[in-house]
């Protein structure tokens, strides 16, 4: 498989937001923005365990979402702020249709689209 037929996605996210990029053929062309994801805060708990248990599946959902935009990952590029995306990588890696994703990680601020768009076609030159 030659470098410019894989599918290549990049990601930009933190605990409660995400944007994701990819090529406009999915396989060819230039990255463009797919879309941006977002869960809400959750609201008060009873408890301590019942609170780490609704952060954990408010990223639970931000991960399927982000899934929802790449079919298919070839190689994918993860960058954004705290711990979201390690734990968004390990997901991947146990999820059976993206076990074999090639992933990448940076930290790096918030950043506009056209910003990210670049920084991602970079990640991938």
């Amino acid at each position: 498989m030659s470098e410019k037929n894989k599918k290549q996605f990049g990601v930009w996210m933190d605990s409660h937001h995400a944007t994701i990029v990819g090529r406009e053929n999915v396989d060819s062309g230039e990255f463009v923005i797919l879309g941006h994801e977002k869960v809400d805060g959750q609201g008060r708990n009873s408890s301590e365990n019942a609170a780490n248990n609704a952060e954990r599946d408010l990223l639970h959902k931000l991960f399927k979402n982000i899934t929802a935009h790449m079919q298919n990952v070839d190689e994918l590029h993860v960058t954004g702020t705290g711990t979201a995306q390690e734990q968004f990588i390990k997901y991947l890696s146990e999820t059976p249709q993206y076990k074999n994703v090639e992933t990448k990680e940076s930290t790096s601020n918030k950043m506009d689209d056209e910003s990210l768009i670049e920084y991602v076609a970079a990640q991938f030159n």
